[in-house]
């Protein structure tokens, strides 16, 4: 007897193993996997990764003799018409939490519904739903801490399900648009930085985790604010896409660390990190307006500068400051920036220039490949001191210092910018202060080959204390 067929809706699920739409709709159903591109909120580098992680898809269900059907948008009326093609009684899709992505599964639900079509939806994207964990007095938390106690005292997190039998996936063929007919690749080709360094697809996903927890996890306290060093888990496009889920890699890491020794600070560390990804986007489920407003009212009265020069060159990585144009550079090169000089970078761009953080989150968005609506609004508001938990305002990083600090030998700044790489240490992260005779021993000509600083660090410093102080005085729940 044949069994029902039900549309499985891939969306940010790129993933067979731990995919819970995918593996439910299989127990009952002969299944037909559907991408639906019906969204051009992702930047460039991003489409180009979902470009490539499409690709392994089509070719890991292809293996079992099963066609993934492309389709542009809507998303509603493209599945309801595959649904009628098919005679498919169900759909079956793993929820996002964004809100463009809500409203996206609102008229998917209702329209389908209409029809008679039974719609199921999972949890796979976050370890817990932004719904299930609320304060006392029931309304969202704002501060990390207490979030992540609530966290670690909730359920149970559930294991990973294995990867699913596709003897049930249908296999009659259904029109379907080719990858390329997406438009996701750039007309002029940028992207091999980013080929050399990434590869993108489940295979690529399970290969970086197994890495990461061998040579990163033990030494993750201390190496993840190394630039210079390799010790993060460089996973977030990864779990971005879905090409493997969070609790994949929570108890991977959790097992990890039972058997390797010295792992189980290293694990502690990251796990708390993973619960900084559920907080970002947990808040932008409770305040969607913070895509694009500060969730401090107060900041909307900021006296940013507007200064389009500064930001041409902040995005560029001409600043002047190596730390700075070294993460820039980086970007540019490879879609992706360590976290540590995401921080610097931010700073530089919010209180030394002035600029609006939702510039630096446009560009972010744009060039990287991890660029996750959720994780980018929170960085940047917590950089910019008008998000929740955020940083003060007044607490501004000092980028010569912060060089120094988190790349003392230089490495990472002589990897980005080669032409300091002959400046000695002393000179590498303010090359404006080396004497002329080293410059030019060094083949260094500022203002040439190697920008003079925009600003002026401490200058910069009690301008922003000034302008922050401005709103300050206006509105006294500042801090």
């Amino acid at each position: 007897m044949n069994k029902a067929i039900a549309l499985v809706w891939i969306r940010n699920d790129l993933r067979l193993a731990d995919n819970p739409a995918l593996t439910e709709a299989l127990a009952e159903h002969q299944v037909i996997p559907v991408f639906i591109y019906d969204n051009d909120e992702e930047g460039s580098a991003s489409r180009f990764w979902l470009h490539h992680s499409l690709s392994a898809l089509v070719d890991t269900y292809a293996e079992h003799k099963i066609q993934l059907v492309i389709r542009k948008g809507p998303a509603a009326e493209a599945l309801l018409e595959l649904s009628q093609e098919s005679k498919a009684s169900a759909i079956f899709w793993n929820k996002r939490y964004e809100p463009w992505a809500r409203k996206q599964e609102e008229r998917v639900k209702t329209l389908l519904e209409k029809k008679r079509i039974l719609c199921f939806d999972f949890d796979a994207s976050l370890l817990r739903s932004p719904t299930s964990i609320l304060n006392k007095e029931g309304t969202p938390y704002k501060v990390f801490t207490p979030f992540w106690r609530a966290f670690l005292s909730a359920s149970k997190l559930r294991y990973p399900l294995p990867e699913p039998n596709l003897d049930n996936g249908t296999r009659t063929a259904f029109q379907s648009v080719t990858i390329s007919n997406l438009g996701l690749l750039p007309r002029i080709d940028w992207t091999a930085g980013i080929e050399s360094n990434w590869q993108p697809g489940e295979y690529g996903a399970k290969k970086q985790l197994r890495h990461f927890l061998e040579e990163g996890l033990a030494a993750y306290p201390q190496g993840r604010d190394r630039p210079d060093q390799s010790f993060v888990s460089r996973l977030s496009p990864h779990l971005h896409f879905g090409e493997i889920s969070p609790f994949t890699v929570w108890h991977a890491v959790k097992q990890q660390a039972e058997i390797t020794a010295g792992a189980q600070a290293g694990s502690e560390c990251f796990l708390r990190e993973l619960i900084w990804r559920e907080f970002a986007h947990y808040l932008l489920y409770h305040f969607p307006q913070t895509v694009d407003k500060p969730l401090r009212p107060e900041f909307s009265h900021f006296p940013w500068s507007g200064n389009q020069e500064h930001l041409r060159a902040w995005q560029k990585g001409k600043t002047g400051y190596p730390i700075v144009d070294a993460g820039m550079a980086e970007l540019w090169a490879t879609g992706w920036m360590h976290n540590r000089v995401r921080m610097i970078v931010a700073s530089f761009l919010v209180k030394d220039l002035l600029l609006p953080w939702q510039e630096g989150a446009k560009w972010f968005f744009d060039t990287l490949v991890d660029a996750d609506l959720a994780n980018n609004t929170f960085g940047w508001q917590w950089s910019a001191g008008c998000g929740a938990d955020a940083a003060p305002y007044f607490r501004i990083f000092n980028p010569i210092l912060q060089s120094q600090k988190f790349d003392p030998a230089g490495a990472y700044i002589r990897t980005w910018i080669p032409q300091l790489a002959a400046l000695p240490n002393k000179w590498i992260h303010s090359p404006w202060l080396a004497p002329p005779l080293e410059l030019a021993a060094a083949g260094v000509e500022l203002g040439k080959n190697y920008p003079a600083p925009l600003v002026d660090h401490k200058l910069a410093r009690q301008k922003a204390l000034a302008a922050y102080q401005s709103i300050r005085a206006k509105s006294p729940v500042c801090y």
